[in-house]
C-alpha cells in the first residue's frame, strides 16, 4: 500500500519542539497587562482574521466569562472585565469592508470605543495582517496598550506591540496550535488572580 502524504507522528513531534520553546514569560506579561485592565476598568479588544478570527472570539469569551465568579449573592456585585470581539459583528465587518476597506474592518470599530490605557489584542499568525497592523496603530495613537499573539518571527506586527508573544515557527497550524494554548494559558493566570481578589475581599 502506498504510504500517507502526511504523517501525523511528524507532525506533534515537530510540535513537541515548539512546545518546549513558547514564549510563556511574554504570556505572564500579557496576563499582567490584562489584570491591570481589569483593575481600572479598561476595555480589551480582539481581533484578528481566519482561525485567528475564531480565536479571538474564543479569547473574548474565556476573558469575559473568567471574570463572573460563580459563588453566593455577595459576590455578584464584583468588577467584570470588560471585553470586545471586533469579530463577531457580521453586519458591521461587512459595512466597513464594502464601504471602506477590509484593511479598517477593526480599527473603524474600535475608533468609537478606544481610549487611553485600553488594551488592543491582536492575533496573526505571519505578524503582517494589513487589518491587524492598522488597528494597532490605531492603538498606539491613541495611548492603549498593544498585545498580539503571531508567529513567522514576529512581521511587522511585532514594532506595535507592547508585548508581542512571538511562536517560534514559521509552520502555520502549529503557530495556531501554540496560539490557543497560549491564550488558555493567559486566560487560566488571569482567571486565577481575579478569583484570588475576590477571595482577599470577602
Amino acid at each position: 500500500m502506498p504510504q500517507p502524504a502526511f504523517d501525523y507522528e511528524d507532525y506533534l513531534a515537530e510540535f513537541k519542539t515548539v512546545l518546549e520553546h513558547l514564549p510563556l514569560e511574554q504570556a505572564k506579561q500579557a496576563a499582567d497587562i490584562l489584570y491591570r485592565a481589569y483593575q481600572t476598568d479598561h476595555l480589551v479588544f480582539t481581533f484578528g482574521n481566519g482561525g485567528s478570527a475564531a480565536l479571538a472570539s474564543h479569547l473574548a469569551s474565556d476573558l469575559g466569562k473568567s471574570t463572573h465568579i460563580p459563588g453566593p449573592a455577595s459576590l455578584r456585585q464584583s468588577k467584570r472585565l470588560r471585553v470586545l470581539a471586533l469579530t463577531d459583528n457580521v453586519p458591521l465587518l461587512t459595512a466597513w469592508a464594502n464601504d471602506a476597506s477590509y484593511e479598517d474592518v477593526f480599527a473603524g470599530q474600535m475608533e468609537n470605543f478606544l481610549q487611553a490605557g485600553d488594551v488592543a489584542f491582536g492575533i496573526s499568525g505571519s505578524g503582517n495582517s494589513p487589518n491587524v497592523l492598522r488597528a494597532l496603530e490605531l492603538a498606539r495613537r491613541a495611548g492603549a496598550t498593544t498585545v498580539g499573539l503571531t508567529g513567522c518571527g514576529g512581521g511587522k506586527m511585532k514594532d506595535l506591540l507592547d508585548c508581542p508573544i512571538i511562536v517560534p515557527s514559521n509552520h502555520m497550524q502549529h503557530i495556531e496550535d501554540a496560539h490557543l494554548i497560549l491564550a488558555h494559558l493567559i486566560f487560566l493566570d488571569l482567571k486565577a488572580r481575579i478569583e484570588g481578589t475576590v477571595t482577599s475581599d470577602k
